[in-house]
C-alpha cells in the first residue's frame, strides 16, 4: 500500500469532546486532512515543540528523545497503519546501528517524539481515502455541536487574549517567564503570540 506524506497544519480546541484537542495532519501534495483528536498533555507537548519553546524541566517525550539520543536511537518516521472505529494506529520507525524496528504508539505520542527529531509523518493512501476531509469539509468539521463548557472555554479564552492587549511588553515578558515555569505551556503560547504581534 502507498505512504502518503502528512504535515503539521494546525492545532485547536475540540468542539466536541471537551479538554480535547483536534490536530490536524495535511496532504503534503494533496488538500486532504486528516484531523485527529488528542488530549491537552499531548497537544500541549507537540505546540512546546513547534513553538520551540524550551520547559524549564524536560517533558516526557523530551525525556524520549534524550534517552534515544543516548543510546543512538533515530526516530526515522512516524507511521499512521491502521484507522479502526475512529482511532488512529500508529508505529514509531527507528533505527540503531543500521537495524529498523517499529514500536506501537498511541498517534499523537507518536507525533510528539517525531517533531522532536524533525521526523516525517506519514500514513497509508487506504487510511487517507477513508478519514480525511477535505478544505471545504473542514469548517462544518471545526463547527460541529458546540457543548456549553467548550463554548464557556472558548470565551474565557476570547477574554485572556483581550486583557493581554492592555499589558506592556515587558509585563508580557514576564508573565511568559512565570508561565514557563509553572508549566503552564497553553498561556505561554497565546502570551508569545501576543509578542509576536507587537515585533
Amino acid at each position: 500500500m502507498q505512504k502518503v506524506r502528512l504535515e503539521i497544519s494546525g492545532i485547536a480546541y475540540s468542539q466536541t469532546q471537551s479538554g480535547s484537542y483536534v490536530l490536524t495532519l495535511s496532504e503534503a501534495a494533496g488538500n486532504r486532512k486528516l484531523p485527529i483528536v488528542i488530549g491537552g498533555f499531548e497537544a500541549q507537548a507537540i505546540a512546546v515543540e513547534l513553538e520551540k519553546m524550551i520547559p524549564n524541566r524536560p517533558l516526557t517525550h523530551d525525556l524520549i528523545k534524550s534517552f534515544c539520543v543516548s543510546y543512538d536511537v533515530v526516530i526515522k518516521e512516524v507511521l499512521i497503519y491502521k484507522f479502526v472505529e475512529g482511532v488512529f494506529y500508529s508505529k514509531l520507525i527507528c533505527e540503531r546501528d543500521g537495524v529498523i524496528s517499529e514500536i506501537d504508539s498511541r498517534t499523537s505520542d507518536a507525533i510528539a517524539v517525531g517533531v522532536r527529531f524533525n521526523s516525517p509523518i506519514f500514513t497509508l493512501s487506504n487510511i487517507i481515502d477513508e478519514a480525511s476531509i477535505t478544505n471545504d469539509q473542514e469548517d462544518a468539521f471545526e463547527s460541529d455541536e458546540i457543548f456549553d463548557d467548550a463554548a464557556n472555554d472558548a470565551v474565557e479564552d476570547e477574554k485572556e487574549v483581550s486583557s493581554l492587549v492592555s499589558h506592556s511588553l515587558q509585563d508580557l515578558e514576564k508573565q511568559l517567564q512565570a508561565a514557563l515555569e509553572n508549566e503552564n505551556y497553553e498561556l505561554a503560547s497565546k502570551l508569545r503570540d501576543e509578542m509576536k504581534k507587537r515585533s
